[in-house]
C-alpha cells in the first residue's frame, strides 16, 4: 500500500501539471513545492540540504553504511560521484520508494572536460575562441554524463588566473574578464540547454564563488584580498555572466576574501548573488568548505559554522554533514528560523522539479542510452576537433628555405623522444571523470597512424618528475640517427588541478636538460609541450625551431597534434593566459597599468633588471601555416556621444600559401580617467577563416556601455574623454587608431 505522503505527492504534481496547462508554470512548480515543503519534518528538510559522496571500491560503487541509513530515512538531498545507470537507480529507487516524501535525489560528478570521453582542458579549449565549439563540447558533455545517470555537474569553472603557480588554472578560461564570461555563458548555455528537463541535460553550477582564482602566491586554499574594483571589473564578471545565462546552481569557494571566508560570506551569497543580480537556483559549499570555517578561525566550532553559512545563504551543504548535525538544534534554539530552512529548500526542489526528477525520478536512468552515448562516434569526433583547435603554435622558424612545420609525411625517420611521447594517463589532465588511460590516443599512436611508412622510434628519456638520466644515452643515439626529432615534454596531470599548485613552473624534473642534449645534436627538433598550465620555457624558446603548446586535450590528443604537425590542420590556437618568461615575473597579464613610471630604458622606471616586463608569449599570441596581415584600422568618427554607436574596422588578408583561421581581436583604452585604468582592455573579437589570398574587413561596435567602469566613488559609469583603440592578432601586435567619448 502506498503512504499517504506518496499520495498527496502525487496529488502535487497533477496540481502543478492542471497549472502548467493552464498557461501558468510558475504558479503550478510554486504551489506544488510549498506544499511539499509543509509536509516535511524539519529533519528531512535538513536533510535536503545535505549531500554526501559514493565511493569506488574494487567491487565498483558503494555508500558507507551510515549514509545508506541516512538516505532510507530521507536526511540526504543529494548523491555525488554516484556513476552508472544501474548504480544510480539503485540510490535513487530508495529515495523515491523508501522514504517517507519520496523526493527524488539529484546526481552530481565533476564533469569538468569530459566524463567519459575526454576533451581537453578548458584552458586549452578556450584557446580556441571558439564559443560556438565550447557550448557544443559542454552539451556533449553533459549528454554522455546525463546517459550514465547523472544530472548536476561542478561546471564550469569561471574563476580568473593570473597566476599559473595555481593549479587550478588548467580548469579556467584564462587571464581576461571579457573573454572568461563569454565561455562561462557558453558553458551554461551548452550544460542545460534549453530544457533543463530533458534528460540530455545536467544542472551547471558555476564555481568558485568569489575570486578564488587570485589566492596569494597561486597556493591552493590560500587567502583572497584585494579591492572591491579590481573584484567587481575583473573577478566577479564571469559569475555574473553565468547567472545571467540562467546557472541553477553556484558552489562557494575556499578562500576568505576581505577576512570572510565564502562559506560564511553573506555579502557575497545574499547581497550580490541574490540581491543584486537576481540568483534564484541554489548555492552548495566545496567539499567539506563549512567545517573549514573552523579552521579559518571565524567559527569556534562545526555548529557555529553551520549558523554562519545559513546566515550568509549557504543552501547544501557538501560532504561535510554539518547542517544535518547541527540546523535542527540551531533551530530549537530560535537561532535559525524555519523560514530560513524552508527558502533553502525551496531553491533545492525547484530545480529537482526543473530537471523533471518529480515527474520522473527515473528520467535520466536509460541503460540503452548508457550503451549508445558513452564514447560514441558523435563524442571522438567532436573531442578530436576541439583538440586540434586547442593547440597554440608558439614559434616556427624558417630553416633553410621553409618553415620547420609542418612536417612531410615523406619523413624516412623521426625520433619522438620525451616522458610524454606515449603516456596516455596524463593526456586525461587533471579533473578527468570516469575518463581511462586506456582510451586515449597518445602522440607516438598518432604519429604512426598518420605516417605508417616512416620509421618512427620512441625513447621516453627521462621521467616526468624525476632526476633519472639513464634513458639519456639511448635518446641521444636515435636522435642522431633520425632526419627530425619531436620532443614530447611537459607536466604530469597530476600536476596540475586542485592541490596541484608549483612555485616553478619550468620543466619538471630532468626535461630541459634533456632538451638541450638534444637540441645539441644539431639534428630539426619540434618540442610539442603537454601541460595544464603555461610553463616558462624561456631557454626552450631561444633555441628550439619550432614550439607547440598542444596542452592536455584528452582522449583524443595523439590524433589532433599528428594533424597539426603534418599541416592536416592548420593551427589556429591562441593563448587566454601569458607566458611568463620566469616564475619571478608572475603575475604577468595584458591588461596590467602603466603606473607612474613606465619602463623607458632609464633606471628609476617599473621594471626588472634581468628580463624586459613582457610575456614570454602574449595573451591572444598564436602562429599559423599561412601569414595574416592587417591594415586600414578606423573608426566610422572621431567622437561619439553617450549611447551612440561607434564602428571600428580593420582589413585582414591571408597573405599566405595555405588556408587558415585568425582571430581577429579588439582592445580599447582610457586614456584619462578618475582613476586609474588598464594598458589595453579586450572588448572585441572575431574568429575568421580565409582562403589564401582572401581579403575581409572585420567590424566592431562600441557604445559608452562598453566603457563603463567602477569610478573613484565605486559609481559603475563611462567617462568622457579620448580613447585609444588597437586591433591585432595578440595584445601586443597591434595597429592603433582613437576616438573621443562626448
Amino acid at each position: 500500500m502506498k503512504s499517504a505522503a506518496y499520495i498527496f505527492t502525487l496529488f502535487l504534481l497533477l496540481s502543478a501539471a492542471c497549472a502548467r496547462n493552464s498557461g501558468d508554470p510558475d504558479a503550478g512548480m510554486n504551489r506544488f513545492l510549498d506544499s511539499l515543503i509543509s509536509q516535511m519534518t524539519l529533519e528531512e528538510k535538513v536533510g535536503q540540504m545535505t549531500q554526501y559522496t559514493s565511493n569506488w571500491v574494487v567491487t565498483g560503487p558503494t555508500l558507507s553504511d551510515n549514509v545508506e541509513e541516512e538516505l532510507k530515512s530521507g536526511r540526504v538531498g543529494s548523491i555525488f560521484n554516484a556513476l552508472t545507470v544501474n548504480y544510480v537507480r539503485s540510490l535513487q529507487k530508495i529515495a523515491v520508494e523508501e522514504t517517507r516524501m519520496h523526493i527524488p535525489l539529484i546526481f552530481g560528478f565533476d564533469v569538468i572536460h569530459g566524463y567519459k570521453t575526454i576533451f581537453p582542458l578548458p584552458l586549452a579549449e578556450a584557446c580556441s575562441w571558439d564559443l560556438d565549439l565550447i557550448e557544443k563540447t559542454a552539451a556533449l558533455q553533459a549528454k554522455e554524463a546525463a546517459a550514465a545517470g547523472l544530472n548536476w555537474t561542478f561546471n564550469p569553472m569561471v574563476d580568473i588566473a593570473r597566476d599559473p603557480r595555481w593549479g587550478r588554472v588548467a580548469e579556467g578560461a584564462g587571464e581576461d574578464p571579457y573573454y572568461g564570461s563569454l565561455v562561462a555563458a557558453a558553458k551554461v548555455r551548452g550544460y542545460q540547454g534549453d530544457d533543463l528537463g530533458s534528460p540530455q541535460t545536467v544542472l551547471a553550477c558555476v564555481k568558485h564563488f568569489a575570486a578564488y582564482g587570485a589566492v596569494e602566491a597561486g597556493r591552493e586554499y590560500n587567502s583572497v584580498d584585494m579591492s572591491e574594483r579590481m573584484l567587481r571589473e575583473v573577478y566577479l564578471r564571469p559569475y555574473h555572466a553565468a547567472v545571467d545565462a540562467g546557472v541553477g546552481s553556484v558552489m562557494t569557494s575556499f578562500n576568505d576574501l576581505d577576512g570572510i571566508p565564502s562559506t560564511a560570506n553573506k555579502w557575497l551569497m545574499t547581497d550580490i548573488l541574490r540581491n543584486e543580480w537576481g540568483f534564484k537556483g541554489f548555492v552548495v559549499t566545496d567539499y567539506t568548505s563549512m567545517n573549514e570555517l573552523v579552521n579559518h578561525g571565524i567559527a569556534a566550532d562545526e555548529k557555529e559554522a553551520a549558523l554562519l553559512a545559513i546566515k550568509a545563504g549557504v543552501d547544501m551543504d557538501m560532504q561535510g554533514a554539518d547542517y544535518i548535525h547541527n540546523l535542527p538544534d540551531l533551530v530549537k534554539e530560535g537561532k535559525v528560523s524555519g523560514t530560513e530552512i524552508d527558502k533553502a529548500v525551496y531553491r533545492i526542489l525547484r530545480e529537482k522539479y526543473l530537471l523533471g526528477l518529480f515527474d520522473d525520478p527515473y528520467r535520466y536512468l536509460d541503460n540503452q542510452r548508457e550503451k549508445n552515448t558513452i564514447r560514441s562516434k558523435e563524442m571522438t569526433d567532436h573531442a578530436l576537433q576541439s583538440a586540434r583547435e586547442s593547440v597554440v603554435l608558439l614559434k616556427n622558424d624558417t630553416v633553410g628555405r621553409k618553415p620547420v612545420l609542418p612536417l612531410s609525411k615523406n619523413i624516412k625517420s623521426i625520433a619522438v623522444i620525451g616522458p610524454l611521447g606515449d603516456d596516455q594517463a596524463d593526456m586525461l589532465g587533471s579533473w578527468h571523470g570516469s575518463g581511462e588511460a586506456k582510451d586515449v590516443v597518445t602522440l607516438l599512436q598518432g604519429i604512426k597512424e598518420k605516417i605508417p611508412e616512416t620509421k618512427v622510434r620512441y625513447v621516453q628519456g627521462c621521467p616526468v618528475a624525476e632526476n633519472d638520466r639513464s634513458g639519456f644515452a639511448e635518446a641521444l643515439s636515435v636522435a642522431k640517427s633520425s632526419d627530425i626529432v619531436i620532443l614530447a615534454l611537459g607536466e604530469g596531470a597530476w600536476q596540475n588541478g586542485e592541490a596541484a599548485s608549483r612555485s616553478d613552473i619550468g620543466l619538471p624534473g630532468l626535461q630541459s636538460e634533456l632538451a638541450e642534449s638534444i637540441l645539441a645534436t644539431g639534428k630539426p627538433v619540434v618540442a610539442v609541450i603537454m601541460a595544464g598550465r603555461p610553463l616558462t620555457i624561456s631557454r626552450l624558446a631561444d633555441h628550439a625551431p619550432a614550439i607547440v603548446n598542444a596542452w592536455q586535450l584528452g582522449t583524443m590528443a595523439g590524433p589532433a597534434i599528428a594533424d597539426i604537425l603534418f599541416g592536416d590542420y592548420n593551427p589556429s590556437g591562441k593563448l587566454v593566459i601569458s607566458f611568463p618568461r620566469n616564475t619571478g615575473q608572475i603575475p604577468v597579464y595584458y591588461s596590467m597599468k602603466t603606473t607612474g613610471r613606465p619602463a623607458s630604458g632609464q633606471k628609476y622606471t617599473s621594471k626588472y633588471l634581468d628580463i624586459p616586463n613582457s610575456p614570454l608569449y602574449p595573451f591572444g599570441y598564436g602562429l599559423s601555416y599561412t601569414r595574416f596581415t592587417y591594415s586600414d584600422l578606423k573608426t566610422d568618427k572621431s567622437e561619439i556621444g553617450f549611447g551612440e554607436p561607434l564602428t571600428v574596422s580593420v582589413n585582414i588578408k591571408n597573405a599566405g600559401d595555405r588556408d587558415g583561421v585568425e582571430v581577429v581581436q579588439l582592445y580599447v583604452r582610457d586614456v584619462v580617467a578618475s582613476v586609474t585604468r588598464p594598458a589595453k582592455e579586450l572588448k572585441g573579437f572575431e574568429r575568421i577563416a580565409l582562403k589564401t589570398g582572401e581579403e575581409k574587413t572585420v567590424t566592431f561596435t562600441l557604445t559608452s556601455d562598453n566603457l563603463r567602469f567602477y569610478d573613484k566613488d565605486m559609481k559603475y559609469v563611462a567617462e568622457p574623454g579620448e580613447f585609444k583603440v588597437f586591433a591585432g592578432r595578440n595584445a601586443e601586435d597591434v595597429l592603433e587608431t582613437g576616438f573621443v567619448l562626448k
